[in-house]
């Protein structure tokens, strides 16, 4: 029996974005005191250590670092969610204009991995899936499981070895993409950051969608289906593969959300322009408005992707999408 679930269904949305919205404010109030632990002194960073300490303490009172901390958290965070997300004490560029491009580069590198990754996973789990427990399903399984094991920057490393500079020397192991130009418009320098990418998380992906379908084809409704005379192909395309994508769409939302925070090696390894790259340069030279606007914005990322894969399992599953109790 079924009934109207709209509203069950907007209350259940408002509830995610206020979770979300509640795990970003928590992570800002984290990495504000983290950096304010940090022992650097913004006003020193700025001025150098020549300044004399009459300008070091005009500046600190400029900056208000005199002020309590819970009032420059609130200050920080008003300045946040009205877009001002400070100066740079590095370079003295604004926050917001520093980080832009950096976001699209990242997000242009994120975009192809996790689309390569995807339908690598999606066509080799199937694949495993429906000859499960023979060769082909134990020779991709065994693979999956020994990529698994390497580290990120291994592959890295291994990558720039063997295509760009000693094996087969075909792409270039730094990614200096050209300002003003689209990263999508000089997609040799992405091709090894993002196939780092792909070889680092494809075999998780892809040992979740073949569990899944596996559970699928092998659950109740699937042998209900073929002794009602369905036929195989069918049981497949319309019962198991939609099933079975449920927990994999939750895995793909992991895996981005260990992409949007673990490309840090990955960007510095080829010298990539991207947010991780910044927050890398931010960290070494202490620049605290830098940190903290970066460490921001990877928690929102992650908390809008996992949002996301919620709705996309509310429409994939017909119990929850049609409110059927």
């Amino acid at each position: 029996m079924s009934r109207p679930a709209t509203g069950g269904r907007g209350r259940w949305l408002l509830r995610r974005v206020a979770y979300g919205a509640t795990a970003v404010w928590a992570t800002s109030v984290v990495v504000f005191a983290a950096t304010q632990a940090l022992p650097s002194d913004p006003a020193m960073a700025i001025l150098g250590g020549d300044a004399t300490p009459e300008s070091l303490a005009r500046l600190r009172l400029d900056l208000g670092l005199d002020r309590p901390l819970w009032q420059r958290y609130l200050d920080w965070l008003g300045g946040v969610l009205t877009g001002d997300l400070g100066r740079s004490l590095d370079s003295g560029t604004d926050v917001a204009t520093l980080l832009g491009g950096r976001i699209a580069n990242s997000l242009a590198l994120l975009l192809l991995a996790l689309s390569v990754a995807v339908a690598l996973a999606l066509a080799l789990g199937l694949f495993a899936a429906l000859r499960r427990g023979g060769l082909a399903d134990r020779v991709v399984t065994s693979t999956a499981v020994s990529l698994q094991a390497v580290p990120g920057f291994v592959v890295a490393v291994a990558l720039i070895v063997l295509l760009a500079t000693t094996v087969w020397p075909v792409l270039p192991a730094a990614s200096l993409l050209e300002p003003g130009l689209s990263p999508f418009a000089q997609l040799h320098y992405l091709v090894l950051p993002a196939l780092t990418l792909v070889v680092a998380e494809t075999p998780y992906l892809l040992r979740q969608v073949r569990s899944s379908v596996v559970e699928a084809l092998e659950s109740d409704y699937a042998t209900a289906a073929r002794l009602r005379g369905v036929p195989e192909r069918r049981v497949i395309w319309r019962h198991a593969l939609p099933n079975g994508l449920v927990p994999a769409v939750q895995a793909t939302a992991l895996t981005t959300g260990v992409l949007l925070g673990g490309s840090l090696v990955v960007e510095v390894a080829f010298s990539y322009p991207g947010l991780g790259g910044a927050l890398n340069a931010a960290v070494g030279a202490r620049d605290i408005p830098v940190i903290q606007a970066a460490a921001l914005l990877i928690a929102g990322g992650v908390v809008v992707v996992n949002l996301l894969a919620d709705l996309v399992t509310v429409l994939l599953t017909p119990r929850l999408r049609t409110g059927e109790s």
